[in-house]
């Protein structure tokens, strides 16, 4: 199985026997339903789609919140309305998480980009802009990637290689180390390093 859908919940730390602190964000992994099985022959390529988080009134052609692909090997068998749970992983296994960050607004260059600002001495008038933008009149416009003012956050973030230090099968729950891109009851997709 190549991953699971689940929501973030928050952060907690585990205590070791020696002392140590590790920090680490749940993730609530209730049972994923396979809602389509896609094939080589019929779609040109080996997936699956999983569902996560029934909608409360099911609708003709949606019946969860998320819905999320993922390719397979052709050669194991997987049937249209099996469960996926978090016993697909193991404690300490290394994964691949996914998420959205929280979103910012439309933020100017001092945060967006740690730009320095201009002098705040009586009488200046650049305290907090982006100075010049452009070159001369040879180019006559602003180069593209230019690094100025703008939306701030809300991005899609991956985090290559996480391990995971809990694992509890009764609760749904997965504990992986350290922080995880997103606001709480956002989404979260754990995927298996092949």
């Amino acid at each position: 199985m190549p991953g699971i859908l689940g929501k973030k919940i928050g952060m907690s730390r585990l205590l070791q026997d020696d002392g140590r602190v590790i920090p680490l964000t749940l993730v609530y992994c209730e049972p994923n339903v396979i809602t389509q099985v896609k094939t080589a022959e019929k779609d040109g390529y080996p997936a699956i789609v999983l569902g996560f988080s029934k909608l409360k009134k099911e609708r003709k052609n949606k019946k969860f919140y998320f819905q999320k692909e993922f390719r397979v090997n052709p050669e194991t068998e997987y049937k249209k309305g099996d469960a996926i749970n978090v016993n697909i992983f193991e404690n300490g296994e290394v994964v691949q998480v996914t998420g959205t960050s929280k979103g910012k607004g439309f933020q100017g260059v001092m945060k967006r980009h740690h730009f320095a600002g201009g002098p705040r001495s009586h009488g200046s008038h650049m305290k907090r802009e982006p100075g010049s933008i452009g070159a001369r009149a040879k180019p006559g416009r602003v180069h593209k990637g230019k690094r100025m003012a703008g939306h701030m956050g809300f991005e899609k973030i991956t985090l290559k290689k996480t391990p995971i230090v809990h694992l509890d099968s009764e609760k749904h729950l997965i504990g992986i180390k350290g922080p995880v891109p997103g606001a709480p009851n956002s989404l979260i997709i754990i995927r298996k390093i092949a």
